[in-house]
């Protein structure tokens, strides 16, 4: 180690901390003011103790320790000696080998990361709050190296991890509010210290919703639960959350979303087994109408129906304009609906048939508008064909025993499809249908006039989409080991077709993203008809992320080897070539 270059030493590796440098000229001046009265020797021994500490000549407060002991009267000699004694040089030796594993070609990221990662684990292992909260000055001050600190994403998600840990901490608590302050408050949304903090909490609230009213469906599919985890980390969080978000969204513009949000939101929290049901139903003004109030809070917090509370209902909403739409539009009260309707194993007395089919129709189809200073204004004009529309659908399934007693109403069915909740009340009875694990093995048709009726909601139905996607794929995904091999492959063949149909209208990416994710576990055949199927129907232009998806699939020689010629003229090499020449570096 002697021969080694002094300047390796005092440089350090790039980006390291500075070696007992830059200390705050200041600090000499910053002396505890002693009494007269206090002892010396008292003085002494509490300085002599923090000189015998390992490292203690690297500490901030080397100077006033030392400026303390000397004018108690201590010995400079003993200073020396046990400064000397106690100086291990662990931070200069870290740079030091750091500098070394550089020098022998270790890039510099990856030695910067080993020593940032070792301290990480380090500073968990060994973090105390106590003496953490300690590090404030006594004159109430933030340490200087912290806002330099706080920049830095390693440090930042290291001060994540402690406030998990010890949320009580003063110093862990101050540290979140300052990047909450610095604008990293997008980072923090599943840090439950920030939940104690209104202002940290209020910031990071807005920065979340603004995220998933820019981002759409893909930002709340990715964001929903930690943004769930930290909404609900308390009634009173999730009460502010809601309230504001309520507001909100009876603004005309932009109001739509964040009502979907606020939904979003209440069925996160159910599904946590929070009960939430009461704020939900304060939030739509529920309790200026008591008797409706308490028959929809009584199936909301079962979760159940009772003939009984619809009855109230259904009287309450046929005589006169009734409460406010929106009382009865709550998701969960529709799905009951929906399913108690739409469920093949479902009996309603025929006496309350009629009572869940308008419910249901009156709050999906009836518009309420306010006008200021006339009171709320009601268009019931869709209200007797959804009615209908309900009322043939339910009673042609109800009766179903087979796919020929409705193939003669094909017709009717088609028709009353247009209507978004008979759409979606014959998407939840194809799927408890078609889920029935005999099922496919009883049935004799190509095509199940089942997937038939999918078809028809997703050429109807966008917002559906989604919804048949996860229909078909987890109808794709099952095994049918009951089922002869060259059947189960007719099967799963049958639902590539439909999943096809539904990318050609419109739900491209999620597709081809399920298709690219379960190639290494499907026959290679049917990726293969998928394949040629979808260079049939698509042109260019194309998006870059179509291109980035599907790419790697169409080059896969294992999938579209066969399907190429020797000249290039298949839709294959047409594919890659157009690729190749339009996208530079594609994947």
């Amino acid at each position: 180690m002697a021969d080694t270059d002094s300047g390796d030493y005092e440089d350090d590796y790039p980006g390291s901390p500075p070696y007992n440098e830059d200390r705050d000229e200041d600090e000499e001046e910053e002396m505890i003011d002693e009494d007269e009265e206090e002892d010396p020797e008292a003085v002494q021994k509490e300085c002599l103790e923090l000189f015998s500490q390992r490292d203690f000549i690297m500490e901030s407060n080397i100077l006033s320790v030392l400026k303390r002991y000397l004018q108690a009267g201590g010995a400079p000699s003993t200073v020396v000696e046990l400064l000397s004694e106690n100086f291990t040089a662990i931070a200069g030796m870290v740079n030091v080998m750091a500098n070394w594993l550089i020098q022998t070609g270790v890039p510099q990221s990856t030695v910067t990361n080993l020593v940032e990662q070792h301290m990480t684990e380090m500073v968990v292992k060994h973090f105390d709050s106590k003496k953490a909260d300690s590090i404030f000055n006594s004159d109430g001050n933030m340490p200087e190296w912290l806002p330099e600190m706080i920049q830095q994403p390693t440090w930042r998600v290291l001060f994540y991890k402690l406030a998990e840990q010890y949320p009580d901490c003063l110093f862990l608590n101050f540290t979140i509010k300052m990047i909450s302050d610095a604008g990293f408050q997008g980072e923090i949304t599943s840090v439950s210290t920030a939940c104690h903090q209104i202002e940290v909490f209020s910031r990071v609230l807005k920065t979340s919703v603004a995220t998933f009213l820019e981002g759409g469906e893909e930002s709340l599919e990715k964001h929903l639960p930690e943004f769930t985890k930290m909404v609900c980390h308390g009634e009173h969080t999730y009460l502010y959350s809601q309230l504001l978000m309520h507001v909100a969204s009876e603004e005309s513009r932009g109001g739509a979303n964040m009502r979907r949000l606020c939904q979003e939101l209440h069925k996160a929290a159910l599904d946590k087994g929070l009960e939430v049901t009461p704020i939900t139903v304060a939030l739509i003004h529920a309790n200026e109408y008591p008797r409706a109030c308490q028959a929809l809070s009584s199936m909301l917090s079962r979760r159940a129906l009772n003939p009984a509370d619809v009855t109230v209902l259904h009287k309450i909403y046929s005589e006169g304009d009734g409460p406010p739409v929106a009382l009865i539009r709550v998701p969960e009260f529709l799905e009951l609906l929906v399913d108690a309707l739409y469920n093949p194993s479902s009996k309603i007395s025929p006496e309350h048939k009629s009572k869940y089919i308008y419910l249901l129709a009156y709050s999906v189809s009836v518009v309420e508008t306010l006008r200021r200073g006339k009171g709320r204004r009601l268009n019931k004009e869709e209200l007797k064909s959804t009615t209908q529309a309900i009322e043939k659908t339910h009673t042609l399934l109800a009766n179903y025993k087979s796919s020929s007693d409705l193939i003669a109403e094909v017709a009717t069915l088609f028709t009353s499809i247009k209507f978004p909740v008979v759409a979606m009340g014959i998407l939840h009875w194809v799927d408890l249908t078609v889920s029935e694990p005999n099922f496919f093995k009883l049935n004799t048709d190509h095509t199940p006039l089942h997937l038939v009726l999918v078809d028809e909601v997703v050429s109807n139905h966008p917002l559906l989409h989604q919804k048949a996607l996860e229909l078909l794929t987890r109808l794709f995904e099952n095994s049918y080991n009951d089922l002869d091999v060259l059947v189960r492959l007719e099967l799963k063949k049958m639902l590539l077709d439909r999943m096809l149909h539904l990318l050609h209208k419109g739900c491209v990416i999620p597709v081809v993203s399920f298709i690219t994710k379960c190639v290494d576990n499907t026959d290679m055949s049917l990726v293969r008809h998928f394949v040629t199927e979808l260079l049939d129907m698509i042109a260019p232009p194309y998006t870059v992320e179509f291109v980035q998806l599907l790419l790697p699939l169409i080059e896969n020689k294992a999938v579209t080897d066969t399907l190429r010629t020797s000249d290039g003229k298949d839709p294959v090499s047409e594919f890659i070539s157009h690729c190749q020449a339009n996208f530079v570096n594609p994947t």
